[in-house]
Order: C-alpha cells, then structure tokens, then sequence
C-alpha cells in the first residue's frame, strides 16, 4: 500500500497540502485538507515532499521592469465552466476490507449527501431501523458540495434501514415550496446487488436521487366553469390534483401553542374540534401523496385527543396499523401511522 493513515499528501488539482485519515480501499483514501475530509483516488494525490525537491526555484529574483497598462497584453476571455446539474442525492461510499479467504468485501458506508445543484439547502436528516430513530442531524449543504452524514456498516442494512429528508431552501423564494421531503429505504438484498454492479462499472460509489429540482410552490390550476356551479362546488382536474395539493409533512405537531396564538380562551370542545381538524387536514395530504408512514404527536394529557384519533384510524382503510409507544423524542405523546396503498 502506498499511503497509510498520518501520511502528509499534497492534493495534485490544487497543490493543497493534507493528511491521510483512512485507507477505503486499493484505490482510495480518506484525506483531510484544512479541516475537510473527503474521499480521493490515490493517483490524485502524492507525497509533498516529492513536490518539493522537484520544484525548481529560482537563484535569484531579477529587478522587474516596470510595465504599464498599455504594454499588458490584453487575455482572451475563457469560456465559464460549466457544472453538470442532476439534482440531491443520497451517496453510499463503501469500504472494502479482506476476510479470511482472502476475498474483497465491503466493512462498512460512509453516507453522504450530494447536491449536484447551484441552490444551497437546509435539511433537516432521520435515519431508522424498522422505523425506530437511530440518528437525526440537521445542518445545511452548500450548492456543489457534499456533506457527510455517517458510517453504517453492510450488516446494518439488514434491519430495514430509512433516510428521511426535509429540505427548505437557505435563501428563501417566494415561488419555491416551502420545505419539500423526500425518503430513501434501501434493502440488504438490493444493496448487494448494486454494489455488485459498482465493481462491474468501476464506480467509487452506489447513489439514489432525493430529487432532480425542487419544487416550484403548489398554483392552483382550475378549469374554467360557470360562475353558479363555482359557487357551490370545487371543480379540479383530476390529472393535476396531486401536484396541485400542498406539500405533505412526516410529523405533525398538535399542541395548541403550535396550531393557535389565541387559544387560552377557548373551551375544551373547540380546542379538541381544531385539533381534530388540523389532523384530518395532515392526514388527508399524507394519503393524497401516497406518504409510507405519518407521526402526529397529541401529547399525554388526559388521553382525550388519542383516544379521538385512533377510533377515526380503526375506521380508515388506508391504514394498515398504528402504534402509540415510547418514543425517545417524543415519549409516549405520539402515534405512528403506517398507511397501505
């Protein structure tokens, strides 16, 4: 092996010098440069201190001349680099390591997220096991960079792994939706087969689109109709209903702090009333978008809004089951729908 963990490396593209932090595999490292780590070929990069004795300096600097902005030869303008814009997505660098037999296998991922766009995001990320939290992280990603997220080793994909996002933008647009999710679930079975072709094709990494644009704010498009039948009826087209709706959110907070300003007011029968119909507002939207799962958080309290929500789930089709167990971020406030379509 060329490299080993600690080396000092100068990075050929930029002449930045670094450290190696961790081999990947017999064609990769892990380098840091100025306090970013990121992966590298090890032919794009090499020993500074090579750079160093090749380098020619020069015995003496010679008394420069002085030059006026008439004698400066005019540079012909170069063409702008173009950056290939293909959207966000999640990326999945293997490690590979060798078993006792003596044969390549992948140890663990190192998870990224790649934004191939000219627009910066916020997002706010969830990974789970059989739809248990086992990490959350929110942060920013800049445009064309990547952001490292964490390991997780092949073994792990076994237990029906999810990468939740929430994406809003870091400079707000008025035409731009609000916030817009996307969820990756991947397969152990469906991970080894692509890592299979990974070899195949020579790629360093496995990835999944998150989304190829964001979404423009929802405009509702309504067909041209009478004005008495507008009055007593709402006329959609069903081709554009769906694009149409609002955005679908993944929790749904019902407190009344979070609904209302001015609520201490009210009685208990119309803050339960409002509650109840924010619910079905968010429930109808996550069926509409065909959402996988919906966690709507209604709190302890005397168990009043539970009981009212899961007697309207035992009546709905779409639901498949639901469950109201100990959540570490929520604890035992919130029910976890899982809808079938």
């Amino acid at each position: 092996m060329k490299y080993q963990v600690g080396d000092d490396i100068v990075v050929l593209h930029t002449n930045e010098e670094g450290k190696v932090v961790e081999i990947i595999n017999n064609k990769m490292v892990m380098v840091e440069v100025r306090g970013v780590k990121f992966p590298s070929y090890m032919d794009q990069i090499d020993f500074p201190y090579f750079k160093r004795f090749t380098e020619k300096k020069p015995i003496f600097q010679q008394k420069k001349e002085k030059k006026f902005v008439d004698d400066i030869p005019k540079e012909k303008s170069k063409p702008a680099e173009i950056k290939a814009t293909t959207g966000v997505w999640l990326s999945l660098l293997p490690k590979f390591t060798t078993d006792e037999f003596g044969d390549e296998i992948v140890e663990l991922f190192k998870i990224h997220l790649v934004n191939r766009t000219d627009t910066g995001y916020k997002f706010i990320y969830k990974q789970h096991f059989f739809g248990n939290p086992a990490f959350d992280l929110t942060n920013e990603v800049t445009a064309y960079h990547d952001f490292y997220l964490h390991d997780l080793s092949f073994a792990d994909f076994n237990d029906n792994p999810s990468f939740a996002f929430e994406f809003s933008l870091i400079t707000p647009d008025k035409k731009k939706a609000e916030f817009y999710e996307a969820t990756i679930k991947i397969k152990a079975k469906q991970l080894f087969q692509r890592v299979e072709e990974m070899k195949k094709k020579n790629e360093p990494t496995i990835s999944f689109q998150l989304f190829e644009k964001y979404p423009d704010k929802a405009i509702e498009d309504k067909p041209e109709v009478t004005s008495k039948i507008s009055n007593q009826f709402a006329v959609y087209e069903a081709k554009k209903a769906r694009q149409n709706l609002p955005a679908p959110r993944s929790v749904i907070d019902l407190h009344m702090e979070k609904l209302s300003d001015d609520w201490k007011h009210m009685s208990n029968f119309e803050i339960l009333t409002m509650q109840l119909k924010e619910f079905e507002k968010w429930y109808e939207l996550a069926v509409a978008h065909h959402q996988p799962n919906l966690i709507v958080i209604h709190g302890v309290g005397s168990g009043k809004l539970r009981g009212e929500i899961h007697d309207i789930l035992k009546t709905k089709k779409e639901v498949r089951y639901f469950i109201n167990q100990y959540h570490p971020q929520y604890g035992y406030g919130a029910t976890e729908i899982f809808f079938q379509y």
